[in-house]
């Protein structure tokens, strides 16, 4: 090795690193409109193989580069609840120069096939068109493989080791797996009707609620430090059975949290089991005392029809700093309730889906936290409609995705700041950029001019002052176009402008 590589600083070095793996230790804090996009409901990239290979090259050159290369490759671990994957993390977690660096484990957990498999071959076997799509033996193996994992509890000592190996924790997040076999599989369970099907047993309920119940426990005993979990694709089945086997559990998990963020994506009998559910909500949000951030989600195509504070119970956390919800049907005044809670600290608001109901109005939502709302840097209004016109759409049989409704919008609103993704990617545009993440130049309180002369607090210049006049946005909630029927794609966007483009004598309370 040259002696002018050896001679290169570590700071110089990671420089390097950066170009091929982003830096591991930097990540989009939590108040930050994109944070759940980037952190926590976003899949684990699987590692590009020259970017896997390089790293991996960089840390045989010498002693040194080993040392600096390990955060690149063991800062973020994903895992699969598999016995090839149990294995290399059981591997893993004995080298504790490694994992003395993972800050966050994704747990990836596929369908139970436990009763199924043979089921599944069987029935595979006897439809001759779809069975030379795909080798139905793949089910009974993956039967076999989990049968042997859960009768031996090799996933419970596993997921122990590791989580008392991991000594710097910070965020536990829960992912379903769904291969190409299983989405086949799927696919045609969904297109078919044929009577067979009802015997077939593709387990996520069991699968979500074994694996929640079984990471949450090691979390316990290894007295993990954790702070954040993310389960972006949860069912509500699970959560029932969780309140009925580890009451116990879940006040000391949640009293250490800072971030929660779940999200629902199942949809039969809904309203029910979230109903039902509703105690367990209290005890985890009235444990959860530290909370900075808070996400609770449901499937775009069926908003949940509950009351907010059945889910919420009033509770006031002191540090909040961003709360979001999705695909819900409410009434102005629950939302507006919940932020005045929280006015003193919440910075972002995210309304993703919501649907008000009739006799509600969005002008009156966005006048209160246009005047209230002295804190709030960024509020998200993707896709939030009036219920009547939402069950309209509906009925009229137009697919209504957890994607956009109009298709002007990407799949991923919330994109990647720039050392997250590259320039020109799919999911970037100008329009994103423009609402995400860069103020307004329209919206004079936040634009260039607002910044270009720093004043001292105590001089007569820095009280509030009227820019109403100065503004481009509408002057009042009832210039807003809000009809209380539909709301526009270009609407919404003017909304979230106005709503943080406030007035600072006006807004003032």
């Amino acid at each position: 090795m040259s002696a002018s590589l050896q001679s290169l600083s570590n700071e110089l070095l990671k420089d390097i690193l950066d170009f091929i793996e982003a830096d591991p230790e930097r990540t989009v804090s939590i108040d930050r409109r994109a944070y759940l996009s980037v952190e926590s409901f976003r899949l684990p990239s699987p590692p590009v193989p020259s970017q896997a290979h390089d790293i991996g090259s960089f840390r045989l050159v010498c002693r040194r580069f080993a040392e600096i290369g390990i955060p690149y490759q063991f800062a973020k671990i994903a895992t699969r609840l598999s016995r090839h994957g149990l294995e290399r993390l059981d591997a893993i977690c004995s080298q504790s120069h490694l994992v003395k660096h993972t800050r966050k484990f994704s747990y990836l957990v596929p369908y139970f096939y436990v009763e199924g498999g043979e089921q599944i071959e069987r029935f595979l076997s006897s439809n001759g068109g779809y069975r030379s799509q795909i080798d139905p033996s793949i089910f009974q193996a993956k039967a076999r493989d989990q049968r042997r994992i859960l009768e031996a509890k090799e996933d419970a000592r596993v997921l122990r080791k590791a989580m008392s190996a991991f000594e710097n924790l910070q965020h536990v997040q829960i992912l379903r797996l769904q291969d190409e076999s299983d989405r086949m599989l799927l696919e045609f369970l969904q297109e078919s009707e044929l009577p067979q099907l009802e015997s077939l047993d593709l387990k996520w309920t069991y699968a979500c609620m074994h694996a929640t119940s079984t990471i949450a426990k090691a979390l316990l005993q290894a007295k993990s430090g954790f702070s954040r979990f993310s389960g972006p694709m949860m069912n509500s089945r699970s959560a029932l059975a969780i309140k009925d086997r580890i009451p116990r559990t879940v006040p000391q998990l949640a009293s250490q949290l800072t971030c929660l963020e779940l999200h629902f994506d199942d949809t039969d009998s809904l309203n029910e089991r979230m109903r039902a559910a509703s105690e367990l909500f209290k005890t985890v949000f009235s444990a959860a005392r530290n909370l900075q951030a808070v996400h609770v989600g449901f499937p775009s195509r069926s908003p949940l029809d509950l009351g907010l504070e059945e889910v919420f119970h009033s509770v006031h956390w002191e540090k909040l700093r961003a709360f979001g919800i999705q695909a819900w049907r409410l009434d102005a005044d629950e939302i507006i309730q919940l932020a005045r809670r929280h006015q003193r600290t919440l910075r972002g608001l995210r309304l993703r889906d919501v649907q008000l109901r009739e006799g509600s109005m969005w002008k009156d939502v966005l006048a209160m936290l246009r005047m209230e709302m002295e804190q709030l840097d960024w509020v998200s209004l993707r896709r939030v409609d009036y219920s009547k016109h939402f069950d309209e759409l509906w009925a009229n049989s137009m697919e209504v995705r957890d994607g956009s409704i109009e298709g002007s919008e990407s799949d991923d609103e919330d994109v990647f700041p720039a050392h997250f993704s590259a320039p020109g990617s799919a999911n970037e545009s100008e329009d994103d950029y423009d609402s995400e993440y860069e103020p307004s130049v329209a919206d004079t309180d936040h634009g260039p001019d607002a910044n270009d002369i720093a004043l001292s607090p105590n001089t007569t210049a820095s009280l509030p002052f009227c820019t109403c006049s100065r503004s481009s946005n509408p002057a009042s909630a009832d210039d807003l176009g809000d009809n209380g029927m539909f709301v526009y794609h270009h609407q919404r966007k003017l909304w979230e402008k106005w709503v943080i483009g406030r007035c600072p004598e006006h807004s003032c309370n």
